[in-house]
């Protein structure tokens, strides 16, 4: 079941996605996402009542309230963080002047940095109250351990009916960035794809000037030969889908290092059971990894990252992603270790799972599986944290929705992974799992340090032809108010304050060169 929720609620962020650039928008989107999870959650405590449960009633509303909560999840999560990156009001590095006269430069990439482990944090304050359930499920009832984290979601409603007018809005423009981003790979991967990818010419076979140039179509505007469709893109869109694809190619690393950050298929889980608990629940130690991040942000974001920018450090965000592999791999080697001992001193010895002779368990105990749990929540606040900041910078301005639904798809993918691995999980071979997963972890580290080693060149490519891209655009906007000869005082006034506007972003872009060149 929970491989089952994990799966849905990393699947349904696409459709999320999909539907907020085309119908909703993100806020309105997200205010469906709460109300179908308030939904699933109402349902939970029902298919929780003792008389239910008794009753043999229990399975079909919680596969319901899980279907639900998925579908809920799928709707927030790729909205929430570029909402709330749509809140930063700086598109670029600026230059600031005190009240004493002094000048500092305002970061981007730290200010996103600080808001996504901000962000980051606060999803794990709320991920650490299940501490309160786990004893409640195994005191009280289920009943309580989903009410209380019901009664907690309720909480949110009036916090967003608080927030929401005082948040900017995007208004979806009815083109949905995934369904146009589809057709242009569906026209990219059509025939001989391969040789064109080894020719360099892959992105450029579904730019329309060079479907019209080869016969596709006869224009732009009309359907393609089958009748059915227009080409609603453009040469720049199918630019911008590959610096997307480019950009989330470093996802596919995460599949492997989810897989590490939790254990294959609740394999820990398993292990806490052969381990002596002394009447502390097998799951009260998954608490350890929320409880680890609510610590461990704060430090890194006003102690760590801030000592390392005085000291001259630049702890690029690849360097961090490498750091947070190689933590998850350490945790699935320490893993295999605590396991090996299991099966060493458990009266079943290599059958320890199901054990009943004796205790039925190891003597260890199982707060020796804390380790593992900050391990992995230690990679989460580098690994996790720095993807979302380079995808986000990467990618295109319309396209940060996507960027985020495809990063929550890797969890889906991975979740597939353990579901498809969970039957191969049994004694006497549960040592392996935790090998196999280390390994991959780390050579996928390595693999991933050497590929994208020199990557912060190439964004900062990317950020000059950006930056080059505004200075055209100024001049042109320049140009053609120019030509203007006759308009009224309000024109007058809008072309001012329109010149204005693009003028101070250009000598931001000066300002932050300059005070850079001084540090120099």
């Amino acid at each position: 079941m929970t491989l089952l929720l994990t799966f849905f609620a990393y699947l349904t962020p696409l459709w999320g996605g999909y539907i907020s650039d085309k119908r909703w928008g993100r806020m309105r989107t997200i205010w469906y996402g709460v109300w179908v999870g308030a939904f699933s959650h109402i349902i939970l405590i029902i298919a929780a009542i003792p008389s239910v449960i008794r009753g043999g009633h229990a399975l079909a509303p919680t596969i319901i309230a899980i279907l639900s909560l998925a579908l809920g999840t799928g709707l927030i999560k790729p909205n929430l963080l570029p909402l709330l990156y749509d809140q930063y009001a700086h598109k670029r590095d600026v230059v600031e002047t005190r009240e004493d006269g002094s000048r500092v430069i305002i970061v981007k990439e730290a200010s996103l940095e600080r808001m996504t482990l901000i962000f980051y944090w606060a999803i794990n304050v709320g991920a650490f109250l299940s501490l309160a359930t786990s004893y409640c499920a195994k005191r009280v009832g289920f009943w309580l351990a989903f009410l209380i984290p019901g009664i907690v979601y309720f909480i949110m409603v009036p916090v967003l009916l608080f927030l929401a007018p005082h948040l900017k809005k995007e208004t979806p423009n009815g083109i949905s960035i995934i369904e146009e981003a589809c057709k242009v790979l569906k026209v990219a991967f059509s025939g001989n794809f391969i040789k064109r990818f080894r020719a360099n010419q892959f992105w450029e076979y579904p730019k329309p000037q060079n479907m019209v140039e080869r016969g596709a179509i006869s224009s732009i505007e009309e359907t393609n030969k089958k009748g059915k469709k227009k080409i609603t893109w453009t040469d720049q869109f199918v630019e911008d889908v590959r610096a997307t694809m480019d950009a989330c190619k470093i996802f596919l690393f995460f599949v492997i290092y989810n897989i590490n950050d939790g254990g294959i298929g609740g394999i820990q889980n398993s292990q806490a059971a052969s381990m002596t608990t002394n009447g502390v629940p097998n799951d009260l130690i998954d608490n350890f990894n929320p409880l680890t991040i609510i610590v461990l942000i704060p430090i890194l974001n006003n102690v760590v990252y801030p000592l390392l920018r005085r000291w001259g450090i630049d702890f690029k965000p690849v360097y961090r992603i490498f750091l947070g592999f190689m933590l998850a791999a350490l945790s699935a080697g320490i893993g295999a270790i605590i396991q090996w001992r299991v099966y060493e001193t458990s009266p079943c010895g290599y059958h320890a799972t199901d054990c009943t002779i004796g205790t039925g368990v190891s003597p260890i105990s199982v707060w020796v599986e804390t380790v593992l749990y900050v391990l992995q929540a230690s990679s989460e606040c580098f690994a996790n944290t720095a993807a979302y900041e380079i995808a986000y910078t990467r990618a295109p301005d319309h396209m940060k929705g996507l960027v985020m639904a495809l990063f929550l798809f890797m969890q889906s993918i991975s979740a597939a992974i353990s579901q498809a691995c969970v039957s191969a999980l049994i004694d006497p071979y549960l040592i392996w799992p935790f090998v196999a997963t280390c390994i991959a972890g780390v050579i996928s580290a390595v693999v991933f340090l050497w590929a994208y080693k020199d990557l912060h060149k190439v964004m900062e490519v990317e950020r000059l032809e950006k930056e080059e891209k505004l200075r055209r655009a100024y001049l042109d906007h320049l140009a053609e108010k120019e030509a203007i000869t006759a308009v009224t005082a309000n024109d007058v006034k809008s072309v001012v304050s329109e010149k204005l506007a693009l003028e101070e972003e250009v000598l931001q872009v000066d300002a932050v060169t300059s005070t850079l060149a001084l540090k120099k």
